[in-house]
């Protein structure tokens, strides 16, 4: 039996790599979707365009505008020459925000009175709007503390300090490129275990691999192996590129990482059997594999916390490998997670691969039945 186990998994591995356009499809795709995922797929806001109305025309209106225009945020800042050029300006999408400055903003600084300047934005892209506010508040709070040092006047009563742990420059990358490890690689797993049964029915081989000795449950054993294979091997390439070429860093331990990615991929490979179990083409494995990637890649906490998800789909995500493993995956990386708490994360993944698995081997004898 496990002389027949060994030639299967030799079949399968020789299969995939033998044949160049798999190959070439098995680790390009990935490097080169890092590769574009990683820039573009950016969560940051940098290099918004402002447009500025000064009414004002002061010292104090010129020094914020100033300040504005030298913070790494704001790529183009230009001016409007009056109030009914605001409204083109965002309904054109030509600027993100106008920052409104009335007449009597430079007197009202100079006199110690409260001074208002007005910053308009487009809710249109409500997030990128709320994160503009966040960055503006933050240059008025600056000019405000200096103004009332150089004025000689009580600042304001209490002082926000902020501190980023794990990830002090606030740098995208290493938030992205730790998410899509997993998501590549759940890829990888999926892509290959979805279509090994699948392939087995549309060439006609199914029917000669059901007459040899094997039993369903050593072939299923004989088709989740080399998938485990390739995509451990997929998901380690990846994790290179990623502290090589990206400089992510590096703070856990190899025992860790090896782990979380052996279970991550076992619980995949366990969802991509089920898929190519009810499959009887490799374009219908195809379609499933994405049907299935879409919504576990939407719960998985990538793009949007779960937290602000409805409770359902806080539920249903549990469910979900690539929630567990993104945890696991920053946390090793970013900030040296110890080997218990990576347990304490990963460890859904055990009973999520045995029901998969369960489900995909349950379907494959009802198939040859």
């Amino acid at each position: 039996m496990l002389g027949g186990v060994r030639a299967l998994v030799r079949k399968e591995l020789l299969a995939v790599l033998r044949d160049k356009q798999s190959r070439i499809a098995l680790f390009m795709p990935p490097i080169l979707m890092l590769t574009i995922f990683a820039f573009a797929a950016t969560l940051e806001v940098k290099h918004v365009d402002l447009a500025v109305l000064n009414l004002d025309g002061g010292q104090a209106s010129a020094e914020l505008i100033q300040r504005f225009s030298g913070a790494p945020y704001f790529q183009n800042v230009f001016f409007l020459h009056g109030v009914p050029e605001i409204a083109p300006a965002l309904e054109t999408e030509q600027a993100m925000a106008v920052l409104v400055f009335d007449q009597t903003f430079s007197r009202d600084v100079a006199a110690g009175r409260p001074a208002t300047v007005e910053l308009l934005l487009d809710g249109r892209r409500s997030n990128t709007a709320q994160i503009v506010q966040g960055y503006a508040n933050r240059i008025v709070e600056t000019f405000n503390t200096e103004l009332a040092y150089r004025l000689g006047i009580p600042g304001p009563p209490a002082r926000l300090v902020a501190r980023n742990w794990y990830n002090p420059n606030l740098e995208y990358l290493w938030y992205t490129v730790p998410n899509l490890i997993g998501l590549l690689s759940m890829a990888v797993g999926l892509l290959v275990t979805s279509l090994s049964v699948a392939r087995e029915r549309e060439l006609g081989t199914y029917d000669q691999l059901l007459v040899t000795p094997l039993t369903p449950g050593a072939i299923l054993v004989g088709k989740t192996i080399p998938a485990m294979i390739l995509g451990l091997v997929e998901g380690s390439l990846i994790t290179v590129v990623a502290i090589v070429f990206f400089r992510i860093p590096f703070a856990g331990s190899v025992a860790a990482l090896g782990l979380g990615l052996f279970l991550f991929m076992l619980s995949v490979v366990g969802f991509g059997l089920f898929i190519s179990s009810l499959c009887n083409t490799q374009q219908q494995a195809i379609l499933g594999t994405f049907t299935f990637m879409i919504p576990a890649t939407l719960l998985s906490g990538f793009a949007t916390p779960i937290e602000t998800m409805p409770a359902f789909l806080q539920i249903v995500s549990l469910a979900n490998p690539l929630r567990h493993f993104l945890v696991a995956i920053r946390g090793i990386l970013l900030k040296a997670m110890p080997f218990s708490m990576v347990l304490d994360t990963i460890w859904p993944l055990v009973p999520i691969a045995a029901v998969t698995l369960t489900l995909a081997g349950w379907f494959f004898r009802r198939g040859i039945r």
